[in-house]
């Protein structure tokens, strides 16, 4: 449930339902709007006699929420939230845009692959430290010391680190070396490691899972947001159908529905969601177009040779073609990066 205050209520109005709602045992989320504020309720809002609440001066509205996601929902929150990640924004009008191999391999070529998206325009370093594999006897990664590349690498050029944390083991290392932490699309249900970085304060990237509905997407964000970190930004990267000819199905319309439902920054991550690099530009292109708040893409500076899915890596040059395009569409989009 959600109550909505006339403009210009006075504060001890609003406090007093506050004080309402909070005796009733709920739990409340607050939203300054442009014109409106917002209380927003969670918990077992049964409790609650909406004519009561009406009856109160200064409330204009109460609506019943009928989704399972409260934080997330736009109900709750109506302008779009804007993650800042050390100055650099994503959401709203700004257009984040992360590249970078899917595995951190070497110093060589995580500087040379970081210099040449920071010269193309790219605004965050993506790079795989510890690797999710389906084979037990692929490369896992290079774990704490691929965290260490990419911090010289960010040290070189100043991109923001993106990486992906798999066990709470590495919590800590990851708060303090990390700039935006990725939840990966199979630990998207993985609950109690959302839950503890939820207590954290670092922005988190959540990948949308395998087969997982946008509902049951949202609720994995609310998780960490009723943590009380509420620096999500969402992932699309594909889902599972039953189509051989690419990797995974990218849904480009998730990016409407989850602009509809949900406050929070969804950005696009066409080459997990095509497979391949030929596929990279058409669907990047299409997803901003589409209102997505970024992009995140692989690049290899030798795909052919990469320890990882270098068949949907795309080459340095090829990357700074593509930026091109994308920043012209961001225009006509009035967005910037």
């Amino acid at each position: 449930m959600i109550i909505i205050m006339k403009p210009k209520t006075e504060e001890e109005q609003i406090k007093k339902v506050i004080s309402i709602v909070e005796g009733k045992g709920l739990k409340i989320n607050l939203s300054k709007g442009m014109t409106n504020f917002i209380i927003g309720c969670i918990g077992d809002t049964s409790v609650l006699d909406p004519s009561k609440l009406l009856r109160i001066d200064g409330v204009d509205k109460v609506l019943k929420v009928q989704e399972p996601f409260k934080k997330a929902n736009k109900l709750f929150k109506q302008e779009p939230t804007i993650v800042d990640v050390n100055g650099v924004k994503i959401g709203g009008k700004n257009l984040g845009i992360m590249a970078g191999p899917c595995s951190v391999e070497s110093e060589e070529q995580i500087i040379e692959v970081a210099k040449s998206v920071k010269a193309s325009g790219g605004n965050f370093l993506r790079g795989g430290a510890f690797k999710p594999r389906t084979s037990p006897y692929s490369f896992q990664g290079l774990e704490l010391e691929g965290l260490k590349l990419l911090k010289l690498a960010k040290k070189e050029t100043g991109l923001q680190i993106v990486t992906e944390l798999m066990s709470t083991d590495y919590i800590d290392d990851f708060v303090e070396n990390v700039d935006v932490i990725q939840i990966g699309a199979r630990n998207m249900q993985n609950f109690d490691l959302l839950k503890q970085i939820g207590k954290t304060d670092k922005p988190i990237l959540l990948k949308r899972g395998l087969s997982a509905t946008i509902e049951e997407w949202l609720m994995s964000a609310e998780y960490i947001m009723a943590g009380g970190n509420e620096n999500v930004i969402l992932c699309e990267r594909g889902i599972r159908t039953f189509e051989p000819y690419t990797r995974n199905t990218l849904d480009l319309s998730a990016i409407p529905v989850v602009k509809r439902l949900s406050h929070l920054p969804i950005i696009i991550d066409p080459s997990h969601a095509g497979g391949y690099w030929y596929l990279v530009e058409p669907m990047a292109k299409a997803a901003i177009v589409a209102g997505a708040d970024g992009l995140m893409i692989e690049v290899h500076n030798d795909p052919e040779n990469a320890l990882s899915d270098g068949q949907q890596s795309i080459k340095p040059e090829n990357f700074r073609s593509l930026m091109e395009k994308i920043k012209v569409l961001a225009k006509l989009e009035s967005k910037e990066i």
